[in-house]
């Protein structure tokens, strides 16, 4: 028999707080037509964006992670000591080591807080968020701060038609603490590394340093092998967690996929026989696709405007790089 004591943590798990942060500089799609052959026509029409955001050299992944982290705290009611873990989601912290959660939480000021990235692409944030309410129910932290930060436009290649317009930079961050009741549903999420190629960095770092290409690495899709997985394969991911969580379309009040692209959000919508009433996140379109970032961004801006309201029920997916999933029903903080 185990002598091990079993675990104290809270019954239930929910998102206290939300808070985003958007570089100041805002880029048109002018901008990117500067060094492609394309139009504002044909980018609005393949991906509904207009103006995405870039960051300067002060608006680092670690500065713009603690703006939207302090947002977060505050509105979650708490303070930064009781802070007991920082996971961040990126994949443009260009230092191996250390993770940049280290960073983030001493400048916080927690009290130590456990603190660790993870590389999980635009599914980051379900990543995350799934990883957090376990640390609750399980006792090892009261709060968790989740945060999905990236500076996308250090690994844009301007001159790829097929990428140039996609990207933005940004962070978006939430508390996760104790409930009552539950309201962070179980997470549908997975992997298929034999798609991996679809979405990948064009060369290893190690080929850079050695000279063995001039180019800085840069982020590559194949668009319509992505944008076919995304369509057919994500909304049947979804419709597992509304099942999961014993919520069917009829129910909710807010959707909020990954800001990957306007039409993949249109299909999904369509594919999920979402009534009209539901409130569709598409921040896409000022934003870009900010992979890590983009739902807790669309979330905090649906908030702000007013377009959904605290205790909503939503319905969250990220997908993206691996190529990895991962999707949960929560209510609205």
């Amino acid at each position: 028999m185990s002598k091990i004591k079993p675990a104290k943590g809270a019954p239930y798990a929910r998102i206290l707080g939300v808070g985003g942060y958007r570089p100041t500089r805002v880029v048109p799609n002018e901008v990117i037509l500067e060094t492609i052959d394309s139009s504002d026509e044909w980018i609005r029409s393949r991906s509904g964006i207009q103006t995405r955001h870039w960051a300067n050299d002060e608006e680092t992944v670690a500065a713009m992670s603690l703006e939207a982290s302090g947002k977060a705290i505050a509105d979650a009611g708490i303070t930064a000591e009781q802070i007991g873990a920082v996971i961040v989601s990126t994949v443009t912290h260009f230092k191996q080591t250390p993770a940049v959660a280290t960073e983030i939480a001493d400048k916080l000021g927690t009290n130590k807080a456990a603190a660790f990235d993870i590389s999980a692409g635009c599914a980051g944030f379900g990543y995350g968020l799934t990883l957090a309410k376990g640390m609750i129910v399980e006792g090892s932290a009261e709060y968790v701060l989740v945060i999905g930060v990236e500076r996308l436009s250090d690994l844009t290649d301007l001159e790829d038609r097929a990428t140039a317009f996609l990207f933005g930079d940004g962070a978006g961050a939430v508390v996760v603490g104790p409930s009552d009741e539950p309201a962070i549903g179980p997470t549908i999420w997975g992997s298929e590394g034999d798609k991996s190629e679809t979405i990948k960095q064009t060369v290893p770092w190690t080929d850079y340093r050695t000279g063995d290409v001039e180019r800085f690495p840069a982020i590559t899709q194949e668009g319509q092998a992505v944008f076919r997985w995304a369509v057919f394969e994500m909304a049947k991911v979804a419709q597992q967690a509304l099942d999961a969580a014993g919520v069917s379309a009829d129910d909710l009040d807010v959707f909020i996929p990954h800001q990957a692209n306007e039409r993949i959000i249109d299909s999904m919508v369509k594919t999920l026989k979402l009534p009209e009433s539901v409130t569709v996140a598409r921040d896409v379109r000022t934003t870009g696709n900010t992979s890590a970032a983009s739902i807790p961004l669309a979330m905090e801006r649906l908030l702000a405007t007013g377009e959904a309201k605290s205790g909503d029920t939503a319905l969250v997916i990220g997908f993206g790089a691996g190529l990895v999933y991962a999707a949960s029903v929560v209510t609205l903080p």
